[in-house]
């Protein structure tokens, strides 16, 4: 039962998520204090750093941005997308078809 239950809450999230995130502005996490640990324990940017920024400026189409804060978002939210399109499948008790079934 809580198996149950835990799979539709993380299967909602990853649908919700990306919902929420283009309703909000493209600049709503580019002010504030930073959550890095490396940043703040070390006083070095990691490769991580920026991403979720840069992800809010890609998703709203404002790519020179996205690109400013950390390049790697235009590897790492395509690679979202098939995760995204497997919890609608996984929503209806399917599977995706092909290699992106064996892959995700």
């Amino acid at each position: 039962m809580i198996r149950k239950i835990v799979f539709k809450i993380r299967v909602w999230t990853t649908i919700l998520i990306p919902f929420i995130l283009i309703l909000l502005p493209a600049d709503f996490f580019d002010r504030g204090e930073t959550v890095c640990l490396s940043r703040l324990l070390a006083g070095i940017e990691c490769y991580a750093c920026g991403l979720t920024r840069a992800t809010m400026h890609f998703i709203h189409f404002e790519f020179s941005t996205a690109w400013s804060y950390n390049k790697l978002v235009f590897i790492v939210v395509p690679m979202l997308f098939p995760l995204w399109v497997k919890a609608f499948y996984e929503l209806n008790g399917k599977t995706l078809p092909g290699i992106w079934g064996k892959l995700t």
